[in-house]
């Protein structure tokens, strides 16, 4: 009874410090403030801190060296809402893409956290892939392992008609996946398949933000994967991504390529040593910002605008030794401002528009102040050629010249209008060249 007694004495204590506690409390005003608003949609307000996970190889929060240590980090930040996730330094091996979520920042430590995509196998399909299906069969099934990236495709069934997807399960030869087949995929077209896919990659999301990263996408050990479907950096409807400080190289395909995504903004960037497009915004992305990044040295082009990528700003960087192009515009690309670029060393013309109808061309595009020097491997090489029936281009503040020895000099055409071209004004453009304008319309 005693005892007894002392609890009850002792819990009467500490409420009466609470209570007075709380007296204290309610003398302080916790009222909002004018500018307290609850977020668009939310029910509260804007958090000054949010989730923050660390991941290392030897230390962090979440520890280990592969895929599935950063996707457990980014999964985990998503599940409360958004959030950072920082990554240490060293190499990741990646089986399976880094799947990106809205509202996740994913932060590595400058220069020294690399994500290497892993060797890749190709097999081809045992028996009919069909539209809709969520399985394959192959022929030979080493290589094919649960939780690995995986796509499916066939001599017809290309481009965004390619179906990435991860593997979930496995009896035998035949392997489930977690989206459907894009695509029929026959075996008389030699239906493939191959642990292919983006080292990190975002679908149906808003807000991500990808920095400080290195990406290796072993382009010597995978096959290809096409750029509406791959990439070191993949995107597809991931509405207002930042991509920001990151070098992306050696991907067999794109390096960075955003498809159907609008707001998405990529600064401070490298993309080089790729099979295919260094950038590679499309497919209506509009009002991309890409900003002082490099693109070089990869196989075709350095800055493609793919299809209907409108009200763009492309400013500051550098496209340089790229096999093709170095900026290519065309379908429906229209009303960017591309300035204080600088185009040189690459295998054809520096800026090129493509041969599209008076309904598809890339019309009200606007260069300015712009370096575009030595390019092309053929004498003739224009700085900039302009095809199809487009129209209202402005061409003001450029240099367009060849610098290399005269018996060196490859780009002899400053400006190429060719027959159907439309409108064009030019201004204060200093040309060094042979021909400074070819001017090929008919109403000239």
């Amino acid at each position: 009874m005693i005892l007894f007694i002392r609890s009850i004495s002792f819990s009467l204590v500490a409420l009466t410090t609470a209570l007075a506690v709380s007296d204290e409390a309610l003398e302080r005003d916790f009222s909002p403030p004018p500018t307290e608003q609850q977020l668009p949609l939310k029910m509260h307000s804007k958090m000054s801190d949010r989730p923050i996970v660390r991941v290392g190889i030897e230390s962090g929060d979440l520890r280990g060296q592969d895929n599935r240590v950063l996707q457990a980090a980014v999964d985990y930040v998503s599940g409360l809402g958004g959030g950072k996730v920082l990554i240490g330094p060293g190499e990741f091996l990646m089986r399976d893409s880094l799947h990106l979520r809205s509202h996740v920042t994913i932060q590595g430590t400058p220069g020294k956290t690399l994500l290497k995509k892993d060797d890749g196998v190709v097999a081809l399909l045992a028996i009919d892939g069909d539209f809709g299906e969520q399985q394959f069969t192959v022929q030979e099934a080493d290589g094919f392992d649960v939780g690995r990236g995986v796509a499916v495709w066939d001599g017809q069934a290309g481009g965004f008609h390619t179906t990435v997807a991860r593997i979930t399960g496995r009896n035998g030869n035949t392997f489930s996946i977690d989206k459907p087949l894009m695509a029929d995929c026959m075996i008389h077209r030699k239906a493939t398949a191959g642990t292919l896919f983006p080292v990190v990659s975002g679908y149906e999301l808003e807000g991500a933000v990808i920095k400080d990263l290195v990406i290796d996408g072993n382009r010597q050990a995978n096959a290809r994967l096409n750029g509406c479907r791959g990439g070191g950096i993949f995107l597809y409807r991931a509405f207002g991504t930042r991509i920001e400080g990151c070098v992306v190289r050696n991907y067999n395909g794109d390096g960075i390529s955003f498809q159907q995504s609008n707001d998405v903004v990529v600064n401070d960037c490298v993309s080089e040593g790729h099979a295919d497009l260094g950038l590679h915004p499309g497919s209506g992305s509009q009002r991309p910002t890409v900003r002082a990044c490099v693109a070089r040295d990869n196989g075709t082009d350095g800055l493609f605008l793919c299809w209907r990528v409108r009200h763009g700003l492309f400013e500051d960087n550098v496209l340089e030794g790229n096999g093709r192009f170095g900026i290519s515009i065309g379908h429906k690309d229209t009303d960017n401002l591309l300035q204080r670029n600088t185009v040189r060393h690459n295998g054809s013309n520096g800026v090129f528009f493509r041969n599209e109808s008076l309904g598809m061309a890339a019309h009200r595009n606007r260069l300015r102040n712009n370096t575009i020097e030595n390019n092309g491997k053929k004498p003739g090489t224009a700085g900039i050629r302009v095809r199809g029936t487009t129209k209202d281009l402005v061409f003001e503040n450029n240099t367009i010249r060849d610098t290399r020895a005269e018996t060196d000099r490859t780009q002899t055409t400053g400006v190429l209008l060719e027959q159907d071209v439309g409108d064009v004004t030019l201004a204060d453009n200093q040309i060094e060249a042979q021909h400074p304008v070819d001017d090929r319309r008919d109403s000239q």
